[in-house]
């Protein structure tokens, strides 16, 4: 089968369409053909080396495909489902854990499926269980036109809060307003400032920052005394090592550093979260924007725009023929 593989740690140049053999399922997991894979920056970590990852692998986690075959025969081949910690989705074949998938809802295109799970649960348990987001809470979105900046946005102005949404583009200010900021900002010196004065003078109750090092001294600056300063994303590269005494000067702040993986520990969260998210995604609340799929051999390019800004919403790969009817 077709795949991208990663035979050395590197930057997308690294990324290599090949011809690898096609998994086999253990009686744990399903065989699934691929539509269309999801791309995320944690794909970026692995190929960097930054996160620690055996070469050669198959990057992706996340995608949308039909299965091809389930050694125990409880799953009907052809089903449609979406998936999240899968072994390798840039490719036209995998394997995902059984306990690992969830049926994709009619309706939902394969596009949205592909990239709505690993986004769209981070979205969903940091506002439900890392700060529990409500109608009296003011928080900051920074990378608010990203995949997960703006479905984060939609949950919380579901939830009736005071969202200020951080971007770097005027066209991505409009797509952080149509989910629902309150208000949105530039990033700039006076940025913390700004927030301020528009919040009453205050700071705010939660930072939700997946840019990371660049905008850490943002966070601390803008979040009230007692506030929460979530770094959940490393954009511009890790927060660098800092003193705890700045905590302290910034108000008694907690700061924290959550995966996702922690709040799927279990098969039972990953199934009510993944399909707490398919039924948003179903019913509307949550609008998953997607760019125009790459193709599978431009994977690089994928991983170039993604770690440029230039994209906006979900990063999906084309990674087999059938998905080019949706």
């Amino acid at each position: 089968m077709k795949a991208i593989q990663v035979s050395k740690h590197g930057g997308p140049e690294v990324l290599a369409l090949t011809d690898v053999p096609a998994p086999t399922p253990s009686e744990e997991q399903v065989l699934i053909d691929v539509s269309f894979a999801g791309v995320n920056y944690i794909d970026t970590y692995f190929r960097s080396g930054a996160y620690p990852s055996e070469v050669p692998y198959i990057p992706g986690s996340e995608g949308c495909g039909r299965v091809a075959h389930d050694p125990r025969g409880e799953i009907v081949e052809g089903t449609l489902v979406a998936f999240n910690e899968a072994q390798g989705t840039y490719a036209e074949q995998t394997v995902v854990d059984r306990g690992r998938i969830v049926a994709v809802p009619e309706g939902v295109d394969e596009k949205v499926a592909a990239s709505m799970l690993l986004q769209g649960m981070t979205a969903h348990y940091l506002v439900t269980d890392t700060y529990p987001v409500e109608e009296t809470t003011s928080l900051v979105v920074t990378a608010g036109a990203g995949g997960v900046g703006l479905m984060l946005t939609q949950l919380a102005a579901a939830a009736g809060a005071t969202i200020f949404s951080v971007v770097s583009t005027e066209e991505k200010a409009e797509l952080a307003r149509e989910a629902g900021a309150t208000e949105v900002f530039h990033y700039g010196p006076t940025l913390a400032d700004d927030i301020r004065a528009a919040n009453g003078g205050n700071g705010v109750d939660v930072v939700f920052d997946g840019v990371g090092k660049d905008t850490f001294e943002f966070a601390l600056d803008v979040v009230r005394p007692r506030g929460l300063v979530c770094s959940f994303g490393s954009a511009s590269g890790d927060v660098e090592a800092f003193d705890l005494q700045e905590l302290k000067k910034a108000g008694s702040v907690y700061v924290t550093r959550p995966m996702l993986a922690h709040y799927t520990s279990t098969d039972e969260e990953f199934r009510a979260r993944a399909q707490a998210v398919a039924r948003a995604v179903e019913d509307g609340t949550f609008s998953v924007r997607v760019q125009e799929p790459y193709e599978l051999a431009d994977a690089r390019q994928a991983h170039e725009d993604l770690q440029a800004r230039k994209t906006t919403g979900s990063v999906v790969i084309r990674t087999s023929a059938s998905g080019k009817s949706s």
